[in-house]
């Protein structure tokens, strides 16, 4: 039966139209007027389903605003449902498709304490020298995945000397060049890593969102003497041209300015 003509739950619709809507507002909520017309929805209305969501924790409303936002059982399932099994599954296209474009080597990692975990990886056919391996760890403050996910996350610069510490030798990056790297990648929308996580090796990274809550990060490696401006510029074009439409559904790349 075409979805069009499909029987549908009144309450059940009601409910999962203004989840969406509850999604679009993000962090900050909306008022009720602003979600019920989002929705399509008389204020009553959405006043009930908005109230029976608030009793299983899908939606909660700030007491100084009275807004509404996704509540904590919302962000559970989206949690349960980025794991890194899951996201390196339904992102690996993605990494494929930059992979060729760029002919470079491109990882996914996540966050993992102050470490990033990899979780996939695409090689290209001509392979350059990096030990990488999926499951390994790298530091966040040496790694442009790391750097991305710092600036996606909005730690602020206070707190990223937190980071520097326990870094493996021949990794030695100050607290300024960090806040420098972060400060970058929120302005540009990625964020680059120069011979700082390897020797002769560079990488550009990027956040993935959900939400405007970052998820994981992807990054393209390459020599180091191939990492010029230009190129910068070049890969960082491919990235936002690539990845986005094979990303799943509520997934979205941060932008310049640090949004997505």
């Amino acid at each position: 039966m075409p979805n069009g003509t499909a029987p549908k739950v009144e309450a059940i619709d009601r409910a999962l139209v203004l989840l969406s809507a509850l999604a679009e507002a993000g962090p900050l909520g909306a008022p009720l007027a602003e979600l019920a017309e989002r929705a399509g929805l008389a204020k009553p209305t959405a006043y009930r389903a908005l109230t029976t969501m608030r009793l299983r924790g899908f939606a909660e409303q700030t007491d100084g605003t009275g807004h509404y936002s996704l509540g904590p059982a919302a962000i559970a399932l989206a949690d349960r449902s980025d794991t890194p099994n899951n996201l390196a599954i339904s992102i690996h296209p993605a990494l494929v498709a930059l992979s060729r474009a760029s002919r470079e080597l491109v990882h996914l990692g996540v966050l993992s304490g102050d470490r990033v975990l990899y979780v996939d990886k695409v090689e290209p056919e001509r392979a350059i020298r990096v030990w990488s391996a999926v499951g390994q760890l790298v530091p966040v403050a040496s790694s442009s995945l790391g750097r991305a996910l710092l600036a996606a996350r909005n730690v602020p610069e206070a707190h990223l000397g937190s980071y520097l510490i326990d870094l493996p030798p021949g990794r030695a990056v100050t607290s300024s060049r960090l806040q420098q790297a972060v400060q970058d990648a929120r302005t540009l929308g990625y964020a680059l890593e120069l011979g700082e996580n390897e020797p002769d090796v560079a990488c550009i990274g990027t956040a993935i969102l959900r939400g405007g809550r970052p998820v994981a990060a992807l990054s393209i490696t390459a020599l180091a003497v191939r990492m010029t401006p230009e190129r910068q510029s070049e890969l960082a074009a491919l990235i936002r041209s690539e990845v986005p439409p094979l990303l799943p559904p509520g997934l979205s790349l941060m932008a310049p300015g640090g949004t997505s």
